[in-house]
């Protein structure tokens, strides 16, 4: 096996080899020998198998792995001569060239590595800003918008009519061309008129009347209801009106609301509330200007003012995934055209590599700051973020994981984690 190795950059490498035919016909025999030993055959005892008829059934599978062990050992053989550990290695190796002659194999291929990232000086990229200011305005704004949430219904004694943002008691059924339909009847069901909560039309057809009338609404299922049966379909609902409500909102929070905004507090005050919420609004506001305004900063300093060499099967790998997202959304006459065009295929990568380095880059900065800042993410606190993303989606968080599990995107949930906490941690010391 002949071998010529050279690195290119601190992030590239390129190895030229040949596999000698000998040396393939070697690793054949030892791999047609290993399968006679153990193929069960009828007509024939185990271990008893003739080689000829293994090859016959097997020969081409036996060659490819025998080819495939041989670029194994040429490519950790390139890492010694190169100096490298496997764990540095990044990506998988790009074959350039892969001819058979004679029996033998003359290969090219480039390896890509991760690169060193010397970030002295990352600190001095975070630019200044002031600390957005929370007025008294917008704190009573809160306060009175957490109070209507958390405000109990009662009954509106008086005899008017329903209006938007009342809460209504109703017994209601559905109808199907004159037939119940399963799922369409409630007795003594709360409603928030305005919430959108039902279909197009239930709601506003129910504004206008008063506890103890009754009405047909017509409304249409919109067409991409869940349920085919109903989709599209128009219906009456029969609607019974026993009660109207509204919010009972206190004007300032008593000491059993303040015990239900401020859980674990022993002595709960409407200060300590109003300092909370004024914590709140901050970081609200905060997390805005990080992400709108220091983060694209910092990013851009960061970026001019860290060096590095970029390992190329990985940016390419990042154009596959813009490529990606551009043919998913192009028409069938578009991706024709493309197809049979190879000239305007790469004229469209070239478009976005620029992108792809600048994010390739930065990914690995971001990894190197986030060890010197000490950053960790555990698998266990993304699969809780999953969780309860799910949940909060009303998806089945098994079924959620498994749907990121197959589409490979774990590390880079993982990752933007990484990079939230560490811009948050970074940005946040110089408040």
């Amino acid at each position: 096996m002949q071998i010529k190795v050279e690195q290119l950059n601190g992030a590239n490498a390129a190895v030229e080899g040949t596999i000698s035919a000998a040396l393939l016909q070697k690793k054949e025999d030892k791999m047609l020998a290993s399968a006679a030993t153990n193929m069960k055959v009828d007509g024939f005892r185990k271990g008893k198998v003739p080689a000829h008829i293994v090859k016959t059934r097997f020969g081409k599978q036996i060659k490819e792995d025998a080819q495939n062990d041989a670029l194994r050992e040429l490519f950790n053989k390139a890492l010694v001569e190169l100096n490298i550990k496997p764990e540095l290695v990044v990506g998988e190796p790009a074959i350039t060239k892969f001819e058979e002659k004679e029996g033998s194999i003359e290969l090219a291929m480039k390896i890509s590595l991760r690169p060193s990232v010397n970030a002295e000086g990352y600190k001095e990229c975070v630019p200044e800003y002031k600390t957005p200011k929370v007025t008294k305005k917008e704190i009573a704004e809160r306060l009175e918008k957490m109070l209507k949430l958390t405000a109990s219904l009662k009954k509106v004694e008086d005899i008017r009519p329903v209006e938007k943002g009342d809460f209504v008691v109703i017994d209601f059924e559905g109808f199907l061309d004159g037939t119940p339909f399963e799922g369409g009847k409630a007795e003594a069901y709360t409603l928030e008129i305005g919430s959108n909560s039902f279909i197009p039309g239930f709601e506003d057809g129910i504004v206008g009347l008063k506890a103890g009338e009754s009405k047909d609404i017509e409304v249409t299922f919109p067409e991409n209801y869940g349920n085919k049966e109903l989709a599209g379909k128009p219906t009456i609902f029969k609607i019974a009106l026993k009660e109207i409500q509204v919010k009972d909102v206190q004007k300032t929070p008593d000491a059993e609301t303040l015990k239900r905004l401020l859980p674990g507090d022993e002595n709960p005050s409407l200060e300590t509330l109003e300092k909370q919420i004024e914590e709140e609004i901050r970081n609200e506001k905060l997390a805005k200007l990080f992400n709108d305004e220091v983060k694209p900063k910092f990013i851009d300093a960061v970026l001019e003012k860290i060096a590095l060499d970029l390992p190329d099967s990985i940016v390419e790998q990042e154009i596959d995934l813009q490529m990606r997202g551009v043919f998913g959304k192009m028409s069938e006459d578009e991706i024709k055209e493309y197809s049979g065009n190879p000239e305007k295929i790469n004229a469209k990568r070239e478009e976005f590599r620029e992108d792809a380095q600048k994010s390739v880059k930065l990914t690995f900065i971001v990894d190197e700051l986030a060890k010197q800042e000490k950053i960790v993410v555990t698998d266990q606190e993304v699969m809780q973020m999953i969780y309860f993303e799910a949940m909060q989606q009303g998806a089945n968080p098994k079924e959620y994981l498994e749907y990121y599990e197959k589409q490979g995107v774990l590390p880079a949930i993982k990752m933007s984690i990484i990079e939230e906490r560490l811009f948050t941690q970074l940005f946040s010391k110089g408040k």
